[in-house]
């Protein structure tokens, strides 16, 4: 019990801005497990986000309280998987072959893509989650947990299905991208469906955001792996934040036609 709060705490200190307690660093052998928890942190920053979003649409419009609850999201992780889509559009855009893609992704300025990738997936992301709230605070609350944890799940099972793609060790990614074992696959596909399949018992018709959420998965570890031969922790920072949306459209679109 104690090993494994050792290696919750190593993920939340990893992927978020959450205060952990001192004894907890960046052992790799406990990074490598932490990949089990990472949805688990979804729970987390969903949860942050939907408690803003609650008390603030006592106050504000509905529209203000969705802002302070993306605010709340980024600050949460630090903009730790926006910083990935931004780098991914920059490397992605602007690189033409691994080599150059990989050295503008490694580059901490932000160019011309990154820049209006960011606009403009924050500009759907405000408006799909504006159109698939609900009036049920219950419901919300788990909207925003599930939204986070199976995107979560999406981004991490790449690296149980792929190579990562630096052939040194210079990514922050790196030690998470070395072995995996059973445990991290069983414990990253519980705790990233547990909130959807709560969901599902509202709708069950929620289950069926899966089939769009892990295409996009597989169409966007195969577009990393024909032009870097794998993955980077930008790619998965890119596919959380992408995915993500994809579970706002999706529900959007199970409401309207379904």
């Amino acid at each position: 019990m104690k090993k494994e709060l050792h290696i919750f705490f190593t993920a939340l200190m990893f992927y978020t801005r959450i205060p952990c307690p001192k004894n907890i660093d960046h052992n790799p052998d406990y990074l490598n497990k932490a990949s089990r928890y990472f949805p688990l942190i979804g729970w987390i920053v969903g949860t942050i986000s939907f408690l803003v979003y609650d008390v603030s649409v006592g106050v504000f419009t509905p529209e203000i309280a969705i802002v302070l609850s993306m605010i709340a999201g980024i600050l949460t992780t630090g903009a730790f998987h926006e910083d990935g889509f931004a780098d991914v559009c920059d490397g992605f855009g602007g690189g033409w072959t691994k080599e150059k893609i990989l050295v503008i992704m490694k580059d901490s300025a932000i160019g011309a893509y990154g820049a209006i990738g960011l606009v403009l997936l924050f500009l759907l992301k405000f408006q799909a989650v504006s159109e698939v709230l609900t009036t049920s605070s219950l419901q919300n609350l788990l909207l925003f947990v599930a939204a986070h944890s199976v995107s979560r799940l999406a981004a991490i099972s790449i690296v149980f299905t792929h190579q990562y793609s630096r052939e040194d060790a210079s990514s922050k990614s790196k030690p998470i991208a070395q072995s995996y074992s059973w445990r991290e696959v069983i414990g990253a596909f519980f705790f990233g469906l547990l909130p959807l399949i709560v969901l599902s018992f509202f709708h069950w018709q929620m289950l069926l955001v899966l089939v769009p959420v892990f295409m996009t998965r597989f169409f966007l570890a195969r577009y990393f792996q024909k032009w870097i031969d794998g993955y980077t922790g930008d790619c998965l920072g890119a596919t959380q934040q992408v995915c993500e949306i994809i579970f706002y459209l999706s529900c959007i679109a199970l409401w309207k036609f379904i």
